[in-house]
């Protein structure tokens, strides 16, 4: 189906944007911090989308695109890095309104477990270069923001993350080729595990947490400077 990819980032974002007016949440005097997040996570994440493109680690199947393309990437991808950001920052901002008791999904210790097995994972897979760069990347980050900067939202954020897989599974298992006939995003298995939770690659689980997990540190960094 022609287009596909761009109807699966209408209906990403279509119901977060409708409902960011929800008086309790108000998510719409948040945009401002939000698009700070998604601009700063952008010129990391859409660079390294075009090099790896460009590489062969990933690619496009034109029969689900517009034909529309930004350097090599399709437009489809780019508002990728739009949509599910915007939805998953509005699923966070609803769980702080409507949920504002601090629910610790995961302590410190286990944070920097899980930050060390990311490290391992990713120099066990040296030659995998999508595994390899995204669990070494994510985990070095995650430590980071813990005992470098010292930030205390991350139980906030993974709580809203376990519920951002739901919508994750749906979004990305299209693209990966669910319930269609093939794949929107295919993989070169040269450069990684294959291993998958259904038709996704357990490397998207990661790239998906580190590009939130950036946004939101931008979006929670901001909060006092713009309101």
């Amino acid at each position: 189906m022609t287009h596909l990819y761009l109807y699966i980032n209408l209906f990403t974002i279509l119901f977060p944007l409708a409902l960011s007016f929800d008086k309790k949440v108000a998510f719409y005097k948040s945009w401002g911090r939000l698009f700070r997040g998604i601009i700063i996570m952008s010129m990391i994440f859409i660079p390294w989308d075009i090099l790896f493109t460009k590489a062969g680690i990933w690619g496009f199947n034109p029969s689900y695109l517009s034909g529309i393309y930004f350097f090599n990437l399709p437009i489809e991808e780019c508002l990728f890095f739009l949509t599910v950001p915007f939805a998953s920052v509005f699923i966070y901002a609803c769980l702080e309104a409507y949920f504002p008791k601090k629910i610790k999904v995961a302590g410190k210790t286990t944070l920097t477990i899980f930050s060390i097995i990311l490290i391992g994972f990713g120099l066990l897979y040296l030659d995998k270069s999508y595994t390899s760069f995204t669990f070494i990347l994510c985990g070095l980050f995650i430590l980071m923001l813990q005992h470098v900067l010292k930030v205390t939202f991350l139980p906030q954020f993974f709580r809203a993350y376990v519920i951002v897989l739901i919508p994750f599974f749906m979004v990305n298992g299209v693209l990966t080729g669910s319930f269609i006939d093939n794949e929107i995003v295919w993989y070169s298995n040269n450069h990684i595990t294959n291993f998958r939770i259904g038709t996704i690659p357990i490397e998207d689980f990661i790239y998906n947490l580190l590009m939130l997990l950036l946004t939101i540190t931008v979006y929670e960094k901001s909060r006092k400077t713009i309101k």
